[in-house]
């Protein structure tokens, strides 16, 4: 059962924030530690925020101990109604330095209304002069964070980690998606089209390339997920990374698989070549944006494979 803030004693009050303040502080020094080798910046202003956070708890065991002794009670935010349920985003590997920072945001702004709170249970003067200290000091934290960050983030050290969150964007994100549209787009050009001039009915070759499709998006993500777990390579969640994979791969199958809903199939054959122009030339315009491939060898490679592929499809089903 869950205790009713209005229902706890001062004794339990002063109990909480000191717990309170201890996971703060600890779940400042995890981010800190998880941000280090990509943010180190980030990773020393977390770090300042851990060593106030002592601070403050240091403050509320020396009224305790004045006011109630050495034992502390065994109470802790999670078993008083009214406060924030936090996901431990702190526990994610690797960690988002903008989730990091909103987080301790939130912390900061739940802090302060606890402290608010708490002043006004207490009648003892010299706890509830604290308590009103700390509120005012959990106010200004978001200057005072902000004042860390200027000092910590730099010009030089801004564009230091800009630098790192760009790359573990291309791992976590470009590099899967792409990899899956490459082999979307590509891969089932035959099957599609081999199906197309086989039957000459638009209708079978839209069920082909949807299955095609739809096949290969599921085999993709599921073989991206199992291929590593991030731990090491900083590529992020698998499972996340199998779905980016598997949605990309289906996307590049579907986009010239649905012209053959045109009932004419030459005019759904001619509509169905102009959408793999245009993926071909989108993947090598990715390639180019994101993987510092020249446009022009970039789309020399896929439009290479790609004809080669719808020639494999076209002489198949031709024959």
């Amino acid at each position: 059962m869950l205790k009713k803030f209005k229902d706890l004693t001062e004794k339990e009050i002063l109990a909480v924030a000191i717990a309170a303040e201890e996971e703060d502080g600890r779940i400042y020094g995890e981010f800190a530690d998880a941000l280090r080798d990509e943010y180190p910046s980030t990773a020393e202003m977390f770090e300042d925020m851990r060593a106030e956070e002592i601070v403050h708890r240091d403050r509320l065991f020396e009224m305790f101990r004045k006011r109630f002794g050495e034992y502390i009670p065994l109470i802790r935010r999670e078993n008083v109604k009214g406060f924030l349920q936090r996901k431990p985003v702190w526990l994610v590997r690797p960690l988002g330095v903008k989730v990091a920072r909103k987080q301790a945001e939130l912390m900061e702004l739940e802090a302060q209304r606890f402290y608010h709170r708490a002043a006004s249970r207490t009648t003892d003067a010299s706890t509830r002069e604290l308590l009103n200290q700390l509120a005012d000091e959990e106010r200004k934290h978001t200057r005072t964070a902000s004042a860390l960050e200027e000092k910590h983030l730099t010009a030089n050290a801004k564009s230091l980690e800009d630098e790192s969150h760009r790359k573990l964007f291309l791992l976590q994100v470009i590099q899967p998606g792409l990899l899956g549209l490459m082999d979307g787009s590509i891969s089932t050009l035959a099957p599609l089209f081999a199906a197309a001039f086989a039957f000459q009915n638009s209708w079978k070759a839209f069920l082909v390339g949807l299955a095609a499709s739809v096949g290969a998006g599921i085999s993709m993500g599921f073989s991206e997920s199992q291929s590593d777990d991030g731990s090491l390579t900083g590529r992020g969640s698998p499972w996340l990374r199998g779905a980016i994979t598997g949605l990309m791969t289906t996307a590049g199958g579907i986009g010239h698989t649905l012209p053959f809903l045109i009932g004419n199939f030459h005019v759904a054959t001619l509509v169905a070549i102009i959408f793999v122009a245009v993926e071909l030339m989108v993947i090598s315009y990715i390639r180019h944006r994101y993987m510092d491939t020249p446009f022009l060898q970039a789309a020399f490679q896929v439009i290479v494979g790609g004809v080669l592929v719808f020639l494999t499809g076209w002489l198949i089903g031709s024959a």
